[in-house]
């Protein structure tokens, strides 16, 4: 594909309206994270079937990233962007129509085509960059998930300016995303890669044939990546108004605006993290994550406990309880980490699999989303079982330590594949001779080049 004839104002147009759309797509995607709760009291829900309306239309969001993704590479970005958008606007709109559970959530299963959008704006994003820069494009485009934070700062306040009728804030979000779909076809142009094709008149490539790459293990290392550091960020965006009116006792806006805390880092800072996936390397800033990230899930998920000490003058009693400002401290800098993650992972996409970035790109998403769908599902029925707010971290740590663990021996095994020498026992000067060190220091001067 080339790029020579493609203007920095023409790829500024085509990332600004396409971050533009993929926030109010994420907007509408999680909807539920605050109108699920007014349902959740009309409907007299448990917290595990709360669990599953917030989380359904996550499932439709995720399943449809593949073949999203796909139709994208096929017929590009710009028109299924456009029809995924519209699609999205009818389900939404019909949604304030239905009044039983069930129906709640076949209609939930339609606003989720929301979700599908990132795959089509990787794959339309992409195609108007060079390599070395598309880490720091999908970054700024995948900021676009604030749309989270929008929802559960201003969803809130819309709801309340409603008189509390959440049929009135869907009716918004619908035509809201409606007239960015009109505004998105409109206002940008087909990408490099399907113009080139059109001129040349090659066929795309056939649906199947874009699936190959899936049969490499290392796309679903890559997916068990996206399954925490997005799947667990849409999760928690979901849970968290939830959480915080359970475990301390907010009402409904204050918890919402909390949440936003957790999600407005969880958003922006992704085009910092495409910057230094550029600069530093995706597999050091996931390194960076992953730790940070373990801390911070580790520390959340102690619950409040009460001690009794055996004193020397009788039984001491004290509480260990983490204060509400430290957990909303905490919840920023999971958050921030996690947006860094997100743009490492797609950082690897463009560079491994330059001509399936929808299919490839669209998998990775598949498995992340799915995340966003079984964990609020899961921290529903821990908390019907279990009984205890922060079991929802006790999972996410285990999470997280297994995705760290498979991607440091992962690497350590590919660096064995490439540099043979590493297999063997590790230098020891006293039984080195001066040959041999030499050999070594020449060595190593050639992996730092």
């Amino acid at each position: 594909m080339s790029l020579k004839n493609v203007t920095s104002g023409q790829q500024v147009q085509a990332l600004t309206a396409s971050t533009l759309a993929f926030t109010v797509c994420f907007a509408v995607w999680t909807i539920f994270s605050i109108i699920g709760i007014k349902i959740k009291a009309e409907l007299g829900l448990n917290d595990t079937e709360f669990g599953i309306l917030v989380a359904t239309p996550v499932l439709t969001g995720s399943l449809s990233r593949i073949f999203l993704g796909v139709w994208a590479d096929q017929y590009g970005g710009r028109l299924i962007f456009a029809l995924q958008m519209l699609a999205t606007a009818a389900a939404t709109y019909l949604l304030t129509m239905v009044s039983t559970y069930p129906m709640f959530l076949v209609a939930a299963l339609g606003v989720g085509l929301a979700g599908g959008s990132f795959a089509v704006g990787v794959q339309y994003v992409s195609t108007w960059y060079p390599k070395e820069k598309t880490g720091t494009a999908l970054g700024i485009f995948g900021a676009g998930n604030v749309g989270a934070a929008v929802t559960n700062f201003g969803a809130p306040i819309l709801l309340v300016a409603m008189g509390g009728q959440w049929q009135v804030v869907a009716q918004i979000y619908a035509m809201v995303v409606g007239a960015t779909a009109v505004l998105f076809f409109l206002f940008t142009k087909n990408d490099p890669a399907l113009q080139e094709r059109k001129e040349k008149g090659v066929e795309h490539v056939p649906f199947l044939k874009q699936l190959e790459p899936l049969k490499n293990l290392q796309v679903w290392r890559f997916s068990l990546y996206y399954f925490f550091v997005f799947g667990a960020f849409v999760a928690l965006a979901l849970w968290l108004p939830r959480f915080y009116m359970g475990a301390y006792g907010l009402d409904l806006k204050t918890a919402g605006l909390l949440a936003a805390c957790y999600a407005m880092p969880g958003s922006i800072f992704r085009a910092l993290g495409g910057w230094m996936s550029d600069k530093f390397g995706a597999r050091t800033v996931m390194y960076w994550t992953f730790i940070a990230c373990v801390i911070c899930t580790f520390i959340m998920s102690y619950p409040a406990t009460d001690y009794t000490v055996a004193g020397i003058e009788g039984p001491i009693t004290f509480n260990l309880t983490i204060p509400l400002w430290l957990f909303v401290a905490l919840t920023v800098v999971l958050g921030f980490f996690m947006s860094l993650g997100k743009a490492a992972v797609y950082k690897h996409i463009p560079v491994y699999y330059p001509n399936h970035v929808g299919s490839v790109g669209g998998m990775v998403g598949l498995i992340g989303g799915l995340g966003g769908f079984f964990l609020p599902i899961t921290f529903g029925i821990m908390n019907d079982i279990i009984g205890v707010w922060t079991s929802c971290f006790m999972l996410l740590t285990i999470i997280i330590a297994i995705a760290l663990t498979w991607m440091h021996f992962a690497i350590r095994c590919m660096d064995r594949q490439q540099h043979p020498e590493l297999r063997g026992p590790k230098y020891l000067p006293e039984l080195t001779t001066d040959e041999e060190k030499n050999q070594m220091q020449q060595r190593a001067a050639m992996m730092k080049t």
